[in-house]
C-alpha cells in the first residue's frame, strides 16, 4: 500500500488545500502518514509570505527528500508560485506546481509513481486567469468545524505583502460548488462550517451576476442541520452597512470576526497602501458592535512598520485600548524581498519592532481578562460547541469564540452544550455543564 505525507506551511488556506489533496489520494487507497515516517509520496505545500518562509519551506523540502530518496517529491504553495525556477532545480523534487492547479496533484502523484521521469516537471499555474480551482476537502475527522475555501487570489497591493504575486487575482467559487460543499460536509456530521480565502470578503468581486458573501452567508445560513457559520478573515472596510444589514438576523453567523487590521494609527495605514484609516475602522466596526448583540472581535497586528515612530504606535495602542478586542495576533513586521516596505527608508530596528509588540500583547493581557472576567459575571449559561478532550477537561467556543474548558471524565467532542461560566485565568473561562 502507498504512503504519503503532505508537509503544510503557512495560512489556513494552504491547509484546506492540503487537506483536499489528503482526501483525493485516500480515495485512491493511499496511506496518509506523517513526516516522520517512511513514504513514497512526499507533498510540499509551502509559504512565502516572508523571507524566512521561503527559507523553512526549502530547508523542509530537502529535509524530506534526504528522508526519502526514492519518494516521488512534489513541491506546491506560495514559494513555488514566486520561485518556480528555483523550486525546479532543488536535486530531488519531481514535480513543481503553482497555485491555481492543485486540484491535479493527487493524480499526478499517482502517475509519477508508476512512471518516474529523471527530469523534474512543472504544472505551470495562471493565477491571474479568473479560473477558481475548485478542491474538496470534506469533513475533518473531529467532524467539529469543515472549512471551506470559497475565493482565491487578492486584487489588494499592500507595501509589505507579497501574496497578491503567489495567489494572484480575485477568483471566486460559484454558490453551486460551495453550497453542495456545505451540504456534503453538513450531511458528514459537522456542526460548523467556515467560508475562508486570501481576501474573504473579496468573494464574488470577479462574478458577473452580482452575487457578494452576504447572499452567500444567507444561503448557507439555511441549510438544514448546520448549527454555525464563522468567516475568515475581513477588511475593515469590507464591513459595509450594507454587509452587515445582510447578516445581522442571519442566526447561524457566529457573533466572532477577526478583522485584518495591521494597524490602529492612519498614518501606519496609509504608508502600508491599506483601503481604510481609522476613522473608517471605528465608523464600520461600530455598527457591526450596534447590529450584533455580544459580539467579539480579534486582529491581526504588525508592529514596527517602516516610518513608525513612539506617536504612532502610541495611536495603535489606544485604538485597541478603546475597542477592546478578545483577541489580537501580533508580529513585528518582517522584511520581504520584492515588495515596497522592503525598500522604504526609516526601517524600524528590530529592539524597537519587539519592545511595541510586548507593550500591546501586555496592554491586549489585561482587555482580555477583563473581558473575560465581564462576561463570566454576565452569563447565566452560554451554549458551547466542544471540539477536544485533554487532562481531564473538554475545551470548546462560545458562540462568540471564547474558549472554554470544563472538567469532565469522557469527551463531549462535536457537541453543543450549556454551560454556566463560573470564572477565569485570563485565557480561559471555565465552567460547569447544565444538564
Amino acid at each position: 500500500m502507498l504512503k504519503a505525507c503532505i508537509y503544510t506551511l503557512g495560512c489556513r488556506v494552504n491547509q484546506y488545500e492540503s487537506d483536499a489533496i489528503a482526501k483525493e489520494l485516500k480515495e485512491h487507497g493511499v496511506t496518509i502518514v506523517n513526516s516522520n515516517e517512511p513514504c513514497d509520496i512526499c507533498i510540499i505545500n509551502t509559504c512565502s509570505v516572508t523571507s524566512e518562509s521561503d527559507r523553512k519551506s526549502k530547508q523542509i523540502i530537502r529535509r524530506l527528500i534526504k528522508k526519502n530518496p526514492d519518494a516521488v517529491v512534489i513541491v506546491t504553495g506560495c514559494y513555488s508560485q514566486i520561485n518556480t525556477q528555483n523550486a525546479l532545480n532543488i536535486k530531488g523534487v519531481s514535480l513543481v506546481c503553482g497555485n491555481n492547479d492543485k486540484s491535479k496533484i493527487a493524480k499526478r502523484a499517482l502517475e509519477l509513481v508508476n512512471n518516474r521521469s529523471c527530469n523534474c516537471e512543472l504544472i505551470e499555474s495562471d493565477i491571474y486567469s479568473g479560473r477558481f480551482d475548485t478542491m474538496s476537502a470534506g469533513a475533518p475527522l473531529s467532524r467539529t468545524r469543515g472549512f471551506i475555501k470559497i475565493q482565491d487570489g487578492c486584487n489588494s497591493k499592500c507595501a509589505y505583502c507579497i501574496i497578491p504575486y503567489a495567489r494572484g487575482s480575485v477568483r471566486s467559487d460559484t454558490r453551486e460548488n460551495i453550497l453542495c460543499e456545505a451540504n456534503k460536509i453538513v450531511n458528514e456530521g459537522c456542526l460548523e462550517i467556515v467560508l475562508t480565502g486570501i481576501e474573504t470578503a473579496a468573494y464574488g468581486k470577479d462574478l458577473k451576476n452580482g452575487y457578494s458573501l452576504g447572499d452567500l452567508l444567507k444561503e448557507v445560513n439555511e441549510i438544514d442541520g448546520l448549527k454555525r457559520i464563522r468567516l475568515g478573515s475581513l477588511d475593515p472596510s469590507a464591513i459595509t452597512k450594507d454587509f452587515v444589514d445582510k447578516i445581522k438576523c442571519l442566526d447561524k453567523v457566529m457573533p466572532h470576526f477577526h478583522i485584518s487590521m495591521q494597524s490602529g494609527c492612519t498614518k501606519t495605514l496609509n504608508e502600508m497602501k491599506r483601503k481604510y484609516n481609522i476613522d473608517m475602522a471605528r465608523k464600520n466596526i461600530g455598527y457591526l458592535k450596534e447590529c450584533i448583540p455580544n459580539l467579539m472581535l480579534s486582529a491581526d497586528v504588525i508592529t514596527g512598520f517602516p516610518n513608525e515612530n513612539d506617536e504612532d504606535f502610541s495611536q495603535t495602542l489606544d485604538f485597541f485600548k478603546n475597542e477592546k478586542f478578545l483577541h489580537l495576533h501580533i508580529f513585528p513586521y518582517s522584511k520581504r524581498d520584492g515588495t515596497p516596505a522592503a525598500t522604504m527608508s526609516n526601517q524600524v530596528p528590530e529592539e524597537i519592532k519587539k519592545a511595541r509588540l510586548h507593550a500591546l500583547e501586555n496592554q491586549q493581557k489585561e482587555i482580555k481578562r477583563e473581558l473575560l472576567e465581564n462576561f463570566v459575571k454576565s452569563t447565566s449559561f452560554v451554549e458551547v460547541l466542544f471540539e477536544s478532550f485533554d487532562g481531564g477537561f473538554i475545551l470548546g467556543h462560545t458562540p462568540n469564540f471564547i474558549e472554554v474548558k470544563v472538567k469532565s471524565d469522557v469527551s463531549r467532542g462535536n457537541q453543543i452544550l450549556k454551560v454556566k461560566p463560573n470564572g477565569t485565568d485570563g485565557e480561559y473561562v471555565f465552567g460547569e455543564l447544565i444538564e
